[in-house]
């Protein structure tokens, strides 16, 4: 199969849209097919070829105080120039806004069918940066694009109800896979928990972006927590403002690889307080290396955390029930070691591999449904492809 992915977001920049985009190239090279990423140029940072794979650069320009993120606005046509020369069987459309748009409008124009990934919430995130009054309005440009994708795939239960309260049809569910011989338990290292917490605390940690989405000053709460110390592991803008809110949290910067491996299995209790996730793919990365989630009621981590077995989920915005859970995890160890090990065996077989086998599946029927091919009734295109998640138990430690 040939594919073209126009990638939101791409390398150098890594974060959740550029890692899934970077492990499914990885299988789909594994599995024989071609590919080309269109992405937004970064200067010279952005790589000409990625694992043999070209990567056409298009003229972008970063967001005012958040440099990571780029803005590649413009017309399709050298979008249509470059997919044209490429002759896709599809377009993959990564978590598209801007240059998904373009990618979009380009794919349309030559009759080719596009799979547009949900992924960012990104009409959430206008109250968080002060322009709460354009929320509808980035709806609305949403709306436009999944509506014109021939499939859209969103990695949750949540996801799928929010886009299809928008009237947005053809959703399907396709989550994340995660890496469980990278993130595992045995990466735990006592001399890195020593190092951080000499007085044996219990480290409570968070791993992700800096940034005003993820909502971090709730973390704030978990002062009252005795013998535990917090830890931020990441970067980005709001990391000056943290290190004032959160003076007794050790911050340790960005870290990925093996270093990332180490500092996740080496918490006691993962926490997420955002509310705009729309999967969360660090919680199955903690889940994977044996460590318990307290994550906010809302969005993906509702898929993920089965509350009482592999964490707890709180009630969006009540910081004494996030600060009451991380007391019980902290406070027990068995509990704790408990949850971990369900943690882990809920996210075991969700391998990357697995992951990318299904998104083919979604390729081949945004072919056939783009051919006017009709469907079987019964088919996947009459059934999405949703699991019920399983019934929350309600009670709170």
């Amino acid at each position: 199969m040939r594919i073209a992915m126009v990638a939101e977001s791409f390398l150098p920049h890594m974060n959740g849209v550029t890692h899934s985009l970077l492990r499914v190239m990885e299988h789909l090279t594994e599995r024989g097919d071609e590919m080309i990423v269109i992405a937004a140029r970064s200067g010279r940072l952005t790589p000409a070829e990625h694992a043999g794979v070209r990567v056409d650069q298009v003229p972008s320009f970063t967001l005012p105080r958040y440099p990571s993120v780029r803005v590649a606005p413009g017309g399709s046509r050298r979008l249509m120039n470059t997919l044209e020369r490429f002759r896709p069987d599809v377009v993959h459309l990564a978590s598209p806004f801007v240059l998904g748009w373009r990618g979009l409008l380009a794919s349309q124009a030559l009759g080719l069918p596009t799979v547009a990934v949900y992924q960012t919430e990104i009409p959430a995130y206008a109250a968080r940066y002060g322009i709460p009054y354009a929320e509808e309005l980035l709806w609305q440009h949403v709306d436009r694009i999944h509506s014109g994708s021939t499939l859209t795939l969103a990695p949750s239960s949540a996801a799928i109800r929010q886009l299809e309260e928008r009237s947005i049809d053809r959703v399907r569910l396709w989550v994340r896979g995660v890496d469980s011989e990278r993130f595992d338990p045995s990466k735990r290292s006592e001399a890195w928990r020593r190092a951080i917490a000499p007085n044996g605390e219990r480290l409570i940690g968070y791993v992700g972006r800096l940034a005003a989405e993820k909502q971090l000053e709730d973390l704030a709460a978990l002062s009252s927590v005795p013998g535990t110390r917090l830890v931020i592991v990441g970067d980005g803008p709001l990391a000056p403002a943290l290190k004032r809110q959160l003076p007794d949290a050790h911050f340790a910067g960005f870290l990925g690889g093996e270093d990332l491996a180490v500092a996740m299995a080496s918490l006691d209790v993962f926490v997420h307080p955002g509310e705009s996730e729309t999967f969360c793919q660090t919680i199955q990365e903690a889940m994977a290396s044996g460590v318990p989630v307290v994550a906010t009621g809302r969005g993906g981590p509702v898929d993920l955390v089965d509350s009482s077995r592999t964490g707890w989920l709180y009630t969006p915005g009540n910081l004494d029930e996030m600060a009451s859970a991380v007391r019980d995890l902290a406070g027990d160890d068995g509990k704790r070691a408990a949850f971990g090990r369900a943690a882990r065996e809920a996210v075991r077989t969700r391998t990357w591999k697995s992951v990318t086998g299904a998104l083919v599946g979604h390729y081949s029927d945004a072919i056939e449904l783009a051919s006017g091919t009709s469907p079987l009734p019964g088919s996947p295109l009459h059934t999405p492809r949703l699991q019920t998640p399983r019934r929350r138990r309600t009670s709170r430690p």
